[in-house]
């Protein structure tokens, strides 16, 4: 049994995507075509919790 879902083109719904620029959010697709690239090349992280402050000062005590 294949149970999955395929979409033509023309039935997926776009996906508009914001951004934070100069204090404020606009969308991407209203950037001009430099600004459009420097989102492009722009890197993303994700910050790991590094626990409570107090786990930390314990760890620099020992």
């Amino acid at each position: 049994m294949n149970d999955t879902i395929e979409l033509k083109t023309e039935e997926r719904t776009p996906c508009e995507v914001w951004t934070r620029v100069m204090g404020y959010h606009r969308p991407v697709t209203a950037f001009n075509a430099g600004k459009q690239a420097e989102h492009a090349e722009r890197c993303y992280f994700n910050e790991q919790p590094r626990g409570s402050l107090r786990q930390q000062d314990q760890r620099v005590a020992a």
